[in-house]
């Protein structure tokens, strides 16, 4: 298959600017103005998806933002490919953080700085382009189909009812995703686990206006202090959350795959220096990659209130507000550890103020067999483009609409990541290297054609 080598080298300027076309739309999903980039972001993957070479593809409406769905079938008979990605970004906030504009993409160092230039833009897009390598040089060897959404970054909130609706249009044997990293730039890796998710916002009211610090200082509850001192009561000394009945359900690893899960390469010291730590924090009695990959865990994203402007304005504010996130493991239903911190949250909260706890969004954990016939062929396909096999992993984040996927269409899926730690998803300056861009875009192939062959 030397072919798929030359066909990426004849044509990468061009796969380059079609990509920053689409990086340059501000399809930020949770910010209603953006509303309108949504829609033009996935009238421009359909015109991808057509352009590479699919029978048909189509914008479809869900109760949320439109789904593409794009499909080529060569032979009934064959095996079925899906190929799922989300075309919606994360803010850029702060975006005075950022060295170069978030939605005008710019190559430095050999990397793609941009919103959504690994997450997911540029990972769907080595998807598109390798289908379209197969199909222009005559050797897609089975049926594909691809199922594009809008709303990944906020939980996927319209996709499970789209693929009840839809079940028969999205059949497939298993299902191709490209939104998860690498363990290292030259140590490829197959995610075989995702954490679950929980994702909270709660609100603290004390007065019914702001007051004079002066005045009212010492004699008013503070919500700033009275959500600072609720949110650190929600871990202990060892870092394990507090919440009653939070572990009831978790899966507890075996001591033998905790050993195996210790055998994959892992640096803790280029760890903490990659993001200038002193040193790890978390659970007693865990390494650093199994407080993320089998332990569950409890974090702010975000906490306001007050007054944040410049200069100095002494106020005890009316209310205060935070962002909490749970990741979740195996066994542990988002919607009961929801109930749970609800329950909790408003239970420690002092009579002189008033709580108010919402749920944003959830999904379950995943798990992805490593004896498939999909793994083995993933398996084969880096070890055929990076010269060595590719190590298993659980990674730390959360896909909720995975274990949709399974639960509704009954299809597992198969998380072939080519992201870096260091691109900085979800933060100011993200990144994707050069290098795995087109890596990514040589390995797929190979997926397609062992896969179809273990499938005979």
């Amino acid at each position: 298959m030397e072919h798929v080598k030359t066909y990426i080298e004849e044509n990468k300027d061009r796969f380059l600017e079609e990509l920053f076309d689409l990086i340059r739309i501000p399809s930020i999903s949770s910010l209603k103005e953006h509303k309108e980039d949504m829609i033009r972001t996935a009238e421009e993957w359909k015109k991808i998806i057509l352009a590479a070479g699919a029978d048909k593809a189509e914008v479809m409406p869900s109760d949320g933002n439109p789904v593409v769905y794009g499909e080529k079938i060569i032979d009934p008979a064959k095996p079925t490919v899906l190929v799922y990605g989300h075309y919606d970004v994360m803010p850029v906030d702060p975006k005075n953080l950022w060295t170069s504009e978030p939605f005008e993409p710019e190559i430095r160092d050999g990397k793609i700085y941009a919103r959504g230039a690994d997450d997911d833009k540029g990972q769907a897009f080595m998807h598109a382009k390798a289908f379209e390598l197969m199909v222009k040089t005559n050797t897609l060897p089975c049926n594909v189909k691809f199922m594009i959404e809008g709303e990944e970054e906020i939980g996927s909130p319209s996709l499970g009812k789209f693929c009840e609706e839809h079940k028969k249009m999205l059949k497939a044997d298993i299902i191709l995703v490209s939104d998860t990293g690498m363990i290292a730039p030259d140590i490829p890796s197959i995610t075989t686990g995702l954490r679950g998710l929980a994702y909270m916002e709660v609100e603290v009211t004390g007065p019914n206006r702001d007051l004079h610090s002066g005045l009212f200082g010492g004699a008013v509850a503070n919500p700033i202090n009275i959500l600072a001192k609720m949110i650190a009561s929600l871990q202990d000394e060892n870092n394990r959350i507090t919440i009653p009945g939070f572990y009831d359900d978790v899966l507890i690893v075996p001591e033998d795959e905790r050993t195996e899960m210790g055998k994959a390469p892992f640096d803790v010291e280029e760890y903490k220096k990659a993001i200038d730590i002193v040193d790890v924090e978390g659970e007693t009695g865990y390494s650093t990659m199994e407080r993320t990959g089998i332990r569950p865990s409890l974090d702010v994203n975000g906490i306001w209130g007050g007054y944040t402007e410049e200069g100095a304005k002494t106020v005890i504010p009316s209310k205060a507000h935070a962002k909490i996130s749970m990741r979740l493991v195996p066994n542990q239903d988002h919607k009961k550890i929801a109930k749970l911190f609800q329950d909790h949250f408003e239970s420690i909260a002092p009579v002189s103020v008033k709580v108010k706890v919402e749920e944003l969004h959830g999904g379950y954990a995943y798990v992805s067999p490593t004896d498939m016939k999909a793994y083995l062929a993933a398996d084969m396909a880096y070890t055929r483009t990076f010269n060595k096999k590719p190590v298993p992993v659980r990674s730390g984040g959360s896909i909720p609409i995975i274990s949709t996927f399974e639960k509704v269409l009954g299809i597992k899926s198969i998380l072939m990541g080519f992201g870096l730690e260091s691109d900085a998803i979800h933060s100011p300056n993200e990144n994707f290297p050069l290098f795995n861009f087109y890596k990514g875009i040589e390995t797929i192939p190979y997926f397609y054609k062992y896969f179809t062959e273990l499938m005979a």
